[in-house]
């Protein structure tokens, strides 16, 4: 069996504060072989880098989540390029823009992003993109900048429009637990939209766990769940599909 890859979870999380080993041993029970750690902001950022050099089975993102944009130090770029120079780190990120929250000015969150996306150029390395009803502009963005490396559109909730245009700028989708809620009708939907050399699956832990843990606290261990319903969906063999996001996870963030 194919070991399934986690490509998005922040185990730096203070959910996981008392029990990051359990966590840790679970996913393995689970057959997760490898999780993509990702950070929020700089001190974040460096938390996680420590886990990955800690756990075998973690790997690490780097960058500034457009919800602290407001609170970057001025010198933050050469923080996240720093911490990136560790052959752990795979990708900038997460980053991107959130107009649903709000919680930094968009002016800023746009600031940051393109800086963001300046440093992955940079250091050829892919961005895992953050975008909640912020498609238009983070699309206009993106179409902008030069990316030689592109990235993943994390935890997509776009439509069928939005998912075309990712995909023409060479971007990859990742689909997280919604997929398996009643309502998720449309997300569904769009599964058969993704050519299998895109795909890509995450927990986002410890958030939006899959049923029928909805509600409480994601872990990575929970994304064979997901899993399992993506080759539901896609009328495959769980092993076929496991098989397909490793092959797809290896040449985004290491190839």
């Amino acid at each position: 069996m194919a070991r399934l890859v986690d490509t998005h979870a922040h185990l730096s999380s203070r959910q996981y504060r008392k029990d990051l080993e359990e966590v840790l041993a679970r996913a393995r029970s689970a057959g997760v072989g490898t999780i993509i750690n990702v950070g929020i902001d700089e001190n974040d950022s460096a938390a996680v880098v420590a886990q990955s050099e800690k756990y075998p089975q973690v790997w690490a993102a780097v960058g500034v989540h457009p919800h602290v944009a407001a609170a970057v130090s001025p010198r933050f770029q050469e923080t996240l390029a720093s911490l990136a120079e560790n052959r752990r780190v795979l990708a900038i990120g997460e980053t991107g823009l959130d107009f649903y929250r709000d919680l930094s000015p968009r002016p800023l969150q746009e600031k940051v992003f393109r800086q963001q996306l300046e440093l992955a150029a940079g250091l050829n390395k892919p961005v895992i993109i953050h975008c909640r009803e912020a498609y238009e502009r983070t699309l206009q963005i993106l179409g902008e900048s030069e990316l030689p490396r592109c990235g993943v559109a994390h935890c997509f909730s776009g439509g069928s429009a939005e998912l075309k245009a990712f995909l023409e700028l060479g971007f990859y989708i990742s689909i997280a637990g919604p997929v398996t809620y009643p309502r998720s009708h449309g997300l569904r939907s769009l599964l058969k939209e993704i050519p299998a050399d895109r795909l890509l699956l995450e927990t986002d832990a410890p958030y939006l766990a899959p049923l029928p843990h909805r509600g409480k606290r994601n872990e990575p261990a929970f994304i064979r769940l997901t899993y399992q319903r993506v080759a539901a969906a896609l009328e495959l063999e769980l092993e076929q599909l496991a098989r397909q996001v490793q092959a797809n996870a290896v040449r985004l963030f290491w190839g």
